[in-house]
């Protein structure tokens, strides 16, 4: 597959990028399309052995190796690469990809030696799941209001709540988990834990959503942890979740413009062969100037998010920039595959096709790593 079909040849070809990141690209797209016709037939009427069979191929293709401990970490402009290709093919891939990162960020970022050298092995080479279990019936963004209890127990603590929408939780291994310990009111009593799923109380419950995803609805009960199980400081475990979710916006955004631009490829190949009032569809005024608009919004969904990934690798202020990345890349992107379908007409419509799956599939980055207006509400405060 030609690399412009994935990624901008021309925004990679920036300085905000180098040769590294360049060889990057043309590598993962080069992976992803010789497994582009084996994925076409993913059975995603199961969605948790589907995320496993997937996690297992990334592992053993090296595309998490950067997770171990003994390995270089991967810049953010990287994550950004694979994602985008990721999405561009496979949607499940992409997700799989994606909660693995999350997962490990946390650890990376806020574990201690002995935690990193325990889970981000596994991590690291597919043979572990993780997941980030933040979000609550009661709490989604507003990760101030969470209320799972982790309550003093000897030298350590028992957990008591529910958590929900969780990413991987039907299969994962182990669970970030944001939980209150009372050390503060609000945001000053939260703690993050590291949870084996194995561990006696907890509980998981698969949930259905309208794209095929690993979700799970998590149940704590009695559920004990060791003091080891902190992540980071106690009473610090918002600054630990928003620090990751944060470093994640951008590569959503990533992720955005791959699928994205899988449905301008398929609007404007329809457009180009689809015959209509004596010419071809794409002669057409106002069918011109949708794929114009298209091709515009992913022109500056691809800057925005290289500023906002260049800025964060340079160890710059980069907090409006990944917001500004997520929010206009997301919303762009739902924009662009519902244009897709309306210049596919029926064709767009059909059950089990591309432009379906690309539908149910966008819908949810508007609302990931911070619901949209969120994100407009972070944007206003950093003006």
């Amino acid at each position: 597959m030609s690399l412009s079909k994935v990624f901008d040849a021309e925004v990679l070809a920036l300085p905000l990028f180098d040769d590294s990141h360049r060889a990057l690209a043309d590598e993962m797209a080069r992976w992803c399309e010789e497994r582009a016709e084996a994925w076409t037939g993913l059975d995603t009427t199961d969605p948790a052995a589907t995320g496993r069979a997937m996690l297992t191929e990334l592992g053993q293709s090296g595309w998490l190796r950067h997770l171990d401990p003994g390995q270089d970490d991967s810049d953010v402009r990287s994550l950004c690469l694979r994602r985008q290709a990721l999405a561009y093919h496979e949607d499940l891939a992409d997700f799989t990809y994606s909660i693995q990162e999350l997962t490990a960020a946390a650890i990376i970022r806020h574990g201690s030696d002995e935690q990193r050298s325990r889970y981000l092995p596994g991590l690291a080479d597919g043979t572990s799941a993780g997941a980030l279990a933040v979000s609550e019936p009661g709490a989604g963004s507003d990760l101030a209001a969470v209320a799972l209890e982790a309550t003093p127990h000897g030298d350590g603590f028992v957990l008591n709540g529910t958590k929900t929408w969780i990413a991987q939780g039907d299969i994962a291994d182990v669970c970030v988990v944001l939980a209150r310990t009372g050390d503060g009111p609000g945001p000053l009593g939260l703690t993050t834990f590291l949870v084996d799923c194995a561990t006696p109380g907890f509980k998981a419950e698969p949930i259905g959503a309208i794209a095929p995803r690993s979700w799970a609805e998590l149940t704590f009960t009695d559920c004990r942890v060791g003091p080891e199980a902190v992540l980071g400081e106690r009473g610090q475990g918002l600054v630990v979740a928003l620090d990751v979710l944060e470093r994640a916006r951008t590569t959503v955004a990533a992720a955005a413009i791959g699928f994205a631009r899988r449905a301008f490829g398929l609007a404007r190949d329809h457009a180009r062969t689809r015959k209509a009032y004596g010419g071809r569809l794409a002669d057409l005024q106002l069918v011109k100037s949708s794929l114009a608009g298209m091709d515009v919004k992913l022109a500056a969904s691809s800057l925005l998010t290289a500023r906002a990934a260049w800025a964060m690798d340079a160890g710059l202020d980069h907090a409006k920039h990944s917001s500004t990345a997520k929010l206009y890349s997301t919303e762009a992107a739902g924009e662009i595959v519902d244009g897709a379908v309306q210049i596919l007409g029926a064709a767009g419509l059909v059950s089990g096709s591309v432009m379906e799956r690309l539908y149910r599939q966008i819908r949810s980055l508007r609302i990931y790593e911070g619901s949209s207006e969120v994100i407009e509400m972070t944007i206003a405060d950093a003006l």
